[in-house]
């Protein structure tokens, strides 16, 4: 079964942290598709990974760019592993029907949303049922993560 970390964002919005999570997959060698919720989504998240860290660079793609098995990070709103990931990052309340295929999934979600909340604890159920390996992460007052019970 696949590992799953859900991250419950209030201090920090998605763009300052999936790019430090695809930093530590990249150096743990392995490769990431973050699902998105749109093609627009996906096109406005590869502009971020561009420009969040003038001195930084995570080699990605999209639709847009094509090739696929090329890119070691792949932002998608397809539910297909395009590029052969290892770790699939949840992003905008989008799920995946693949997620066995994963050594790890990311579900990251606003927890300003009481929407997205509910939505998180629904897919938490579905995959904890499912047998998933399931832990949750909350940022503390200095934003640092702490894993909660």
């Amino acid at each position: 079964m696949t590992d799953v970390a859900f991250y419950h964002l209030q201090r920090s919005p998605l763009e300052k942290v999936l790019p430090k999570l695809l930093e530590k997959t990249l150096a743990a060698g392995r490769r990431a598709l973050v699902r998105t919720g749109s093609a627009e989504r996906a096109e406005a998240l590869a502009t971020t990974l561009w420009t969040y860290d003038p001195g930084g660079w995570l080699p990605h793609g999209t639709a847009e760019d094509g090739n696929p098995a090329d890119q070691p990070i792949w932002l998608t709103d397809s539910d297909e592993n395009a590029n052969g990931a290892a770790f699939l990052f949840l992003t905008d309340g989008a799920s995946s029907d693949q997620l066995a295929q994963f050594e790890r999934g990311f579900d990251l979600f606003d927890g300003n949303d009481p929407a997205a909340v509910a939505a998180a604890r629904e897919r938490w159920k579905v995959w904890k049922a499912a047998g998933h390996v399931l832990t949750y992460w909350q940022q503390s007052e200095t934003g640092a993560w702490e894993r909660k019970g």
